[in-house]
């Protein structure tokens, strides 16, 4: 299986581990920038080139050889499970994408059609009952997740601790998992633990959003598109989520982390 997901800066100083929705974009661009001195021109997510990943196979001998020897810093970043979910459904369910076309072809189609689901019109721009919306993706993800019906789960809604577990099961280990919502004062975390041959100041980095602009904007805070219902899918699907990094299952309202990952923990409960 390797090291799916997984990046190398060229020079091997660290090994990111991509979670989907979880800061992935700008952490790769602060990794193109401390090997080469400039961002990677355009979505980083298609580059070929000036940074190892999982996808190339030239990178793949690279990147098994150092994270099996654990030659390099390793980290990974993740978010509150409430807002990744909503952020999964107004930028890849709702959102034109950068190819101008829907994303996975007909599953807004499938959506609409089986669930539901109102999308905003063609362009994504008209009004719609986005919490009655959501609510009902909410279901597709849970049987996506749960049964892999109608479709196999996709990257950006499966659970975080299945795209981390990966990187352990085959023998890599953290140094640190951080969090989206304390994003810089994580990142500088792991610059402070390697070494650069270009400098990066993080609060002049600018934060590279792909999924921003793609779709409809949120038209309420977070805790109302929750019921008690939707709470319990978003438990039944994210439960080692909220267990392994800490986050607020009672009030979907909180986004922050109730506490630091226990790296520990989270090596023994997903490396079995």
């Amino acid at each position: 299986m390797g090291f799916p997901g997984t990046w190398m800066t060229e020079s091997e100083s660290m090994v990111y581990r991509v979670v989907p929705k979880c800061a992935c974009s700008t952490i790769g661009q602060i990794m193109y920038y401390s090997d080469h001195g400039e961002f990677f021109e355009g979505d980083i997510h298609d580059a070929k080139g000036g940074m190892h990943k999982w996808a190339l196979d030239s990178s793949q001998p690279k990147i098994t050889r150092n994270v099996q020897k654990h030659q390099a810093y390793a980290f990974t970043c993740v978010r509150n499970p409430y807002s990744r979910i909503l952020s999964s459904f107004f930028d890849k369910i709702c959102g034109i994408q950068r190819n101008g076309k829907r994303y996975r072809g007909n599953l807004v189609p499938l959506l609409i059609q089986k669930y539901g689901i109102e999308v905003g019109g063609e362009d994504g721009k008209q009004e719609f009952d986005q919490i009655q919306s959501f609510r009902r993706f909410l279901l597709f993800a849970r049987d996506t997740i749960r049964w892999r019906r109608p479709m196999d789960p996709d990257i950006h809604w499966s659970a975080m601790s299945g795209h981390i577990s990966t990187f352990i099961v085959n023998g890599g280990r953290y140094d640190n998992i951080f969090f989206t919502e304390q994003f810089n004062d994580g990142m500088q975390s792991v610059l402070n633990s390697i070494e650069m041959a270009h400098p990066v100041l993080l609060e002049e980095i600018p934060r590279f959003n792909e999924s921003e602009g793609h779709g409809p904007k949120r038209a309420h805070p977070i805790e109302d598109y929750f019921d008690d219902l939707s709470m319990h899918l978003v438990y039944e699907i994210y439960k080692r989520d909220f267990q392994l990094f800490k986050y607020d299952f009672e009030n979907p309202g909180n986004k922050l982390p109730l506490g630091e990952v226990d790296l520990d923990e989270v090596h023994a409960k997903l490396g079995a």
